[in-house]
């Protein structure tokens, strides 16, 4: 009997199904009893990676610490659309004070806790690239220089997108925002790197810091295991694209953020103290252009006039990222 293809193994993919994994294996998101710490009610926009992402680091960081787990939110998109007054869809502890000192208040939460004695308890601070490397970055190296016993999540969709998507200095370079506008062809971000966070916390000496995407659910639950089983200050950053910032499906949100992965353009890796001592390999690479063609905060790019120059660049930008953490090897007996 044929088999409709609708019904038989999956193909065309590098991942193995949860479903013929044992239950202990399988990720935090596929188990239906699972917290849901960001629950269902929230005004996150349709395909928003932050919503997403958010959800699943909550319930990860849940499970690591039994329970034990109070979370601090930046001011930014996950702050606005999770708890506009009097309501919120959060199912955890949660605090919200000002845009840029959340990392000033976990500090504090976990320093009141070790006077109570109450060590049991883990603390999670949470930001948007707004609030994490612009407006509160002083806050988020004096944690780091304090080694506070935090781990700190930003969200990075690459610009300020609840204020109306004006540039950050996670926005690409030539990427289009609201305050970095294209004009008859021409324009964009106009700054050539972004600030590299997770480097910048590499050279603090943080215990732990990743990088994850929301593309990839189980690599970002395990490190989210992995950081709340350390003590000290911790960094995680994740990639989350924005379907109305990038101007892309939403149903293109998680494919994206692999896409992203493939290119070179955002490493997944991990450091302890200071030191690089795990990446993911790219199987698959592809180039950067197949990559920004997608979104049409790159379309002035290619219409009405391709730039080659800029392409080729920003390509090179790839390929040295890809050589700084060798993410060309293959793995040792793979094909």
């Amino acid at each position: 009997m044929t088999v409709p293809a609708q019904h038989g193994p999956q193909v065309g993919t590098l991942a193995v199904g949860n479903r013929l994994l044992p239950l202990s294996l399988r990720t935090v998101a596929a188990d239906a009893d699972r917290l849901s710490g960001l629950t269902g009610g929230h005004r996150a926009c349709r395909g928003c990676g932050e919503a997403l992402a958010a959800r699943v680091v909550v319930d990860a960081a849940h499970r690591a610490t039994g329970g034990r787990l109070v979370t601090v939110n930046a001011t930014g998109c996950l702050e606005v659309f999770s708890s506009p007054y009097p309501e919120s869809a959060w199912r955890v502890p949660w605090l919200h004070s000002l845009f840029g000192n959340a990392p000033a208040v976990a500090s504090g939460v976990a320093a009141a806790l070790a006077v109570q004695g109450r060590g049991d308890v883990r603390v999670l601070a949470q930001g948007g690239d707004g609030g994490t490397l612009d407006i509160g970055f002083g806050c988020l190296s004096g944690m780091f220089e304090r080694d506070d016993d935090v781990l700190y999540v930003c969200y990075d969709n690459q610009a300020y997108m609840n204020t109306g998507v004006q540039r950050s200095s996670a926005t690409p370079a030539d990427a289009r925002t609201a305050t970095t506008p294209v004009v008859d062809g021409t324009g964009g971000n106009v700054t050539r790197h972004v600030k590299d966070a997770p480097r910048i916390a590499m050279a603090h000496g943080v215990r732990y810091v990743a990088t994850a995407t929301v593309g990839d659910v189980r690599d970002l639950e395990e490190k989210v295991t992995r950081a709340m089983a350390v003590r000290g200050a911790r960094y995680l950053h994740v990639l989350v694209p924005c379907p109305l910032g990038w101007g892309t499906p939403t149903d293109e949100t998680i494919e994206l953020a692999r896409h992203a992965v493939r290119t070179g353009l955002f490493p997944l890796f991990e450091a302890e103290d200071g030191d690089v001592v795990a990446t993911t390999p790219i199987r698959r690479r592809e180039p950067v252009t197949s990559y920004l063609e997608r979104q049409s905060r790159f379309a002035h790019l290619f219409h009405p006039v391709r730039q080659d120059e800029v392409l080729d660049r920003i390509q090179r930008e790839a390929d040295r990222t890809v050589a700084r953490y060798r993410l060309d090897r293959q793995e040792e007996g793979a094909s």
